[in-house]
């Protein structure tokens, strides 16, 4: 599976968010860079340190005109929860068939603790107000994440 190529027009899409209401992707045409970011599943430990680190920089990625929403196969419900438990500041979309992550090229064999399934490849992409994907950040520390995110963004966009 390959990332959709940089400088085009990032895959349309439109998902539940944690309250159930669609969110698609051109809502947020020419008010607001993207960071769309791909989690294999809340309330797990990595997912939340990324998480949790995206809501502490919220005050930085709003004043670089970025919104955050945040992808996972969670149903709406695990969502919601996944707030409420860590305060989230930022929308979490599910998208529980991961279509959407196969757009992206996000979605395919993981390993771990020896053992091989399919799933989420923790991956970022930041789209501009365009709607143009303008970077891919595929080798996510959850620790460092919104740093990299962050700095890219500002000298970038």
């Amino acid at each position: 599976m390959a990332f959709p190529k940089i400088g085009n027009l990032a895959p349309a899409f439109t998902l539940a968010d944690q309250s159930g209401k669609p969110v698609s992707l051109k809502d947020f045409r020419e008010q607001a860079n993207v960071l769309l970011y791909f989690y294999p599943r809340a309330m797990t430990p990595g997912c939340t340190v990324q998480a949790c680190s995206l809501r502490d920089a919220q005050a930085e990625l709003k004043a670089l005109d970025t919104v955050v929403l945040g992808v996972s196969p969670d149903p709406v419900a695990r969502l919601q929860k996944f707030i409420d438990k860590e305060s989230l500041n930022f929308t979490l979309l599910s998208d529980e068939d991961h279509a959407v992550a196969e757009k992206y090229g996000c979605w395919g064999l993981k390993k771990f603790m020896g053992r091989e399934s399919m799933g989420i490849l923790r991956t970022s992409f930041i789209i501009d107000k365009d709607g143009r994907l303008r970077h891919i950040i595929d080798k996510v520390k959850t620790k460092t994440h919104h740093e990299v995110a962050i700095d890219w963004i500002r000298n970038n966009l």
